[in-house]
């Protein structure tokens, strides 16, 4: 063992230099320790024994998760080391799908002056989030279908966790809004412009942003504050929440209530407000004398319930149940659903079968042939 070594377990820590005991000196310590950390593979091993110095209190678990590498392997989607040449060209073309439907929403939305109205308002904002979510996790699922166990950094595992989590809940609180916005234009035709605002509209998308970010934020530090085995296996295509706990070698209970009761409150209101919004809607079309009429509107609810019920029921089955219960296959094939397969049908769903939708890109293709015509 060299000196430095010796020096890490006899107290001092560095050779030839006294303990600090104030709290800037620890903050010189830990950046001093990171940095030799990534130098020197002697104190990398030595790191465990360092968050127990009695002149570094406040070296939390997360920070010593920095210095172990290395992080975690995805197993990815499927058991084995196999390569899926046919499901890696099945997702491939779901996730160029839903990059061509989400983008073209997105552009559309902005660039055509008849789409100003709040639910398009909104559509062009699920559209982008749709687009990003997919993105945090189908890159690396197509990854480990040519070549499974992928090598993840904790770095980069719970920055992917972060993003997904964060893009997951906004986009459930921007169907809440879309939801809100349907049945206030069914039920309350004559106060819709008053009610549904420009600037409400505004306030809507700007929480659902705000919410999603702070409640990731909030997960993502309590779960990567645990600890964990070097080189885990993650049987998963990303990192995901349940995954992680369940491979934590430190106690997870208080974590576990936190994110239960926390996450319970966060993913129940947009989800009683959904099912509020589509009984009020519903109530609304029984009432219609025109036959015709109905089975119009139970065509478009019917298709953004099947969206909404995908989405809400997949996430419900996965995160609200206890770790006991924890099924690795299951959760697999559930995430697939919320994560993949719901982002790419919401833009034909909500908006691609529209009429106005449809016209606006008519428009955008003519505007960008005749000039090439000319």
């Amino acid at each position: 063992m060299d000196n430095n070594t010796s020096a890490l377990k006899t107290g001092d820590l560095w050779p030839g230099r006294k303990p600090a005991h104030s709290a800037d000196s620890i903050e010189v310590w830990r950046a001093a320790l990171q940095e030799a950390c990534l130098e020197l593979p002697e104190l990398r091993r030595a790191a465990p024994s360092l968050r127990q110095h009695p002149h570094l209190p406040g070296l939390s678990t997360a920070t010593a998760n920095l210095t172990s590498a290395p992080g975690f392997l995805l197993l990815g989607l499927m058991d084995g080391t196999d390569a899926h040449p046919l499901l890696f060209l099945l997702f491939l073309s779901i996730y160029l799908l839903n990059a061509l439907g989400n983008l073209s929403m997105v552009v559309v939305v902005r660039s055509d002056e008849a789409l100003r109205s709040p639910m398009y308002y909104f559509l062009g904002h699920l559209s982008l989030v749709d687009v990003c979510f997919v993105t945090v996790t189908v890159p690396r699922l197509l990854a480990s279908l040519l070549q499974p166990g992928q090598a993840v950094s904790f770095q980069a595992c719970f920055t992917q966790m972060y993003f997904f989590v964060a893009l997951g809940i906004t986009e459930s609180y921007l169907l809440a809004a879309m939801s809100y916005d349907r049945a206030v234009a069914v039920c309350w035709p004559l106060h819709y412009a008053a009610v549904v605002s420009p600037r409400r509209c505004g306030t809507l998308v700007r929480a659902s942003w705000a919410v999603g970010h702070l409640h990731s934020l909030l997960h993502t530090l309590l779960i990567s504050a645990l600890s964990y085995p070097r080189g885990a296996p993650v049987r998963h295509f990303f990192c995901d929440m349940t995954v992680m706990l369940s491979l934590a070698t430190s106690d997870t209970s208080s974590a576990e209530t936190t994110i239960f009761s926390e996450g319970l409150a966060v993913v129940l209101a947009p989800l009683l407000l959904v099912s509020l919004s589509y009984a009020r809607i519903l109530l609304a079309v029984l009432g219609l004398r025109s036959a015709g009429g109905r089975r119009r509107a139970f065509s478009t609810c019917g298709a953004h319930l099947l969206a909404v019920s995908l989405f809400f029921g997949s996430v419900v089955s996965v995160y609200f149940r206890p770790s006991s219960a924890y099924s690795a296959r299951y959760d697999r094939l559930a995430s697939v659903v919320y994560a993949v397969v719901t982002p790419t049908l919401n833009p034909f769903i909500y908006s691609l079968r529209n009429k106005e939708v449809k016209g606006a890109l008519k428009r955008g293709l003519r505007c960008r042939a005749a000039p090439r015509e000319g």
